[in-house]
């Protein structure tokens, strides 16, 4: 599906974003476009001054998104753990800027991601697979607290900052956008976090400004 828009204030940027929602995430507004587990974490706030968008509004908004994140099954009963909100938000923080750290050089305070690490520390069983029938090692959650519950989250920045491939981490290259992505391509030459929202518009302004040169 191609979508074609002309906006160009940031408010309307936002709007473009969340009128993609259907194709890269939920009506909730939560954006999966960074091809990477935590950098849609860290993009779960977007946009910038009094056009801030949050995502992570409190305990329930955060087991919402990690269940469209794939981190919890849908339609089980999950008992929320009291203060995830602030756990998810210390976490993006701290994964913000061990990205930006990571991106520029530079130390940064590794507390809460190792934290998080220890505390959400998954444990691996043996168990008997009946309809299978063979043995297999599957992946069990100590407990269900918030760290518990965010540490994939955390997992995955650790995986994603000693990867050799960390260099192809970007952020959109529109002025007005702080949106990180993981170029993934085979040619590593994504510009923006969607073609169809950053992409469109700043092919438009740069479209727009050859006009008025000539």
């Amino acid at each position: 599906m191609k979508v074609t828009f002309y906006f160009g204030n940031l408010s309307n940027v936002i709007y473009q974003l969340q009128a993609i929602m259907t194709s890269t995430s939920s009506s909730s507004g939560a954006l999966f476009l960074a091809d990477n587990l935590a950098l849609d974490f860290i993009n779960s706030e977007y946009g910038v001054g009094d056009q801030r968008h949050e995502i992570l509004t409190d305990d329930e908004s955060v087991v919402n998104w990690l269940t469209m994140a794939g981190l919890l099954p849908e339609n089980a009963e999950q008992r929320t753990p009291r203060g995830l909100l602030a756990h998810a938000r210390k976490l993006r923080e701290c994964s913000r800027a061990v990205v930006n750290a990571a991106m520029h050089g530079g130390p940064v305070d590794l507390t809460v991601i190792n934290q998080v690490l220890e505390a959400g520390r998954s444990t691996r069983m043996l168990e008997w697979n009946d309809e299978l029938r063979k043995f297999r090692v599957a992946i069990h959650q100590r407990d269900s607290s918030a760290a518990s519950l965010l540490g994939p989250v955390a997992e995955s920045l650790v995986s994603l900052v000693t990867d050799n491939k960390f260099e192809f981490v970007r952020q959109c290259e529109a002025d007005d956008c702080v949106l990180l992505f993981h170029d993934l391509s085979k040619s590593h030459r994504r510009r923006w976090c969607s073609m169809a929202t950053c992409g469109n518009r700043m092919k438009v302004a740069a479209f727009r400004a050859r006009k008025q040169s000539e």
